[in-house]
């Protein structure tokens, strides 16, 4: 997961700014995913919530404000073809997101935080996550380079 979201700031690192600090929470993400993740053990609570927080961060910038403006730069090139794309990623990307959000709402309430299942429910979100991340890359790729070469101008 770490390789994969290392290579789409290689590709798309200084694209836009809102992309880039988007890649750089992930980056973030990703690390204290593995930081709880690592263990045989349920990790602390401490370590738990901070996860959770980045975690809500990462969800909230894609949904209020990343996808919103890959879609409106589709809308403003006239990209129907990405626009179709979004429409069918969206829902999957939702489904994740609130897998995510009850699983930080389950820490909130601090239930079964040291239970053999929380490990589990790590482990599934873990696989959630890598598959919405390659689900935004996706979005990055259709949504916003194809039209970073539409904008340049002609040689």
């Amino acid at each position: 997961m770490l390789e994969s979201c290392q290579n789409a700031q290689e590709r798309w690192g200084g694209v836009h700014l809102l992309i880039d600090r988007w890649l750089q929470e992930r980056q973030e993400l990703v690390e204290a995913y593995a930081a709880i993740n690592g263990s045989a053990h349920a990790p602390s609570a401490d370590t738990l919530q901070r996860f959770c927080e980045i975690l809500v961060d990462y969800v909230s910038a894609g949904h209020f404000e990343v996808y919103e403006q890959l879609t409106s730069e589709a809308k403003a090139f006239g990209d129907e073809r990405g626009l179709e794309l979004a429409k069918q990623i969206y829902p999957r990307i939702e489904v994740i997101t609130e897998v995510a959000l009850a699983f930080n709402d389950r820490c909130d309430k601090g239930d079964g935080q040291d239970s053999p299942s929380l490990l589990d429910e790590l482990k599934h979100l873990g696989q959630l996550l890598h598959e919405r991340f390659e689900l935004e890359d996706c979005l990055i790729e259709v949504l916003h380079n194809v039209h970073q070469e539409q904008a340049l101008p002609a040689l």
